[in-house]
């Protein structure tokens, strides 16, 4: 998975931040990945982390190997650990999470459950990470258009 969003490309050229991709990995491997921690990583690392596969359970388990020996050995620190969802809400079809149905209709959108299931598991994440309080909104609406979901 190398492809990134429109919405991250003010970073995705240097890596700056955790791209989407990336983040749904950790979140499918369960391990909380710093900020600090991925600005610790070289290039190589990071792209390593973009390039490698984390869909079969195979995959995940040496996603999460390699992301513990590689935070172990450019940081000195233990990965953190997370619950891994069993059942994420990205991967729900059938339901269109509250958070962003609420976000959507801060913008006076309707996000319908029609226009969900026509959404990518990627592409649901990134809008359910997007809408979380505490985390900065901006892409929101970006993802929206980009999704093809704004007119």
């Amino acid at each position: 998975m190398t492809n990134f969003f429109a919405f991250e490309a003010d970073f995705v050229d240097s890596l700056r931040c955790i791209p989407m991709g990336v983040r749904l990995k950790l979140d499918s491997c369960g391990i909380k990945l710093k900020l600090p921690q991925w600005n610790k990583f070289s290039e190589a690392d990071r792209q390593a982390l973009v390039e490698m596969p984390c869909l079969s359970d195979e995959d995940v388990e040496n996603y999460r190997r390699f992301l513990h020996n590689l935070v172990l050995e450019r940081t000195a620190t233990v990965a953190s650990e997370l619950p891994i969802d069993e059942n994420p809400a990205w991967l729900n079809e059938e339901e269109v999470p509250v958070s962003v149905v609420e976000k959507a209709a801060e913008f006076g959108l309707n996000l319908t459950l029609e226009k969900w299931q026509k959404l990518s598991a990627l592409q649901r994440f990134a809008l359910i990470k997007l809408s979380r309080s505490g985390h900065e909104n901006n892409n929101f609406l970006p993802a929206l258009k980009e999704f093809g979901l704004v007119v």
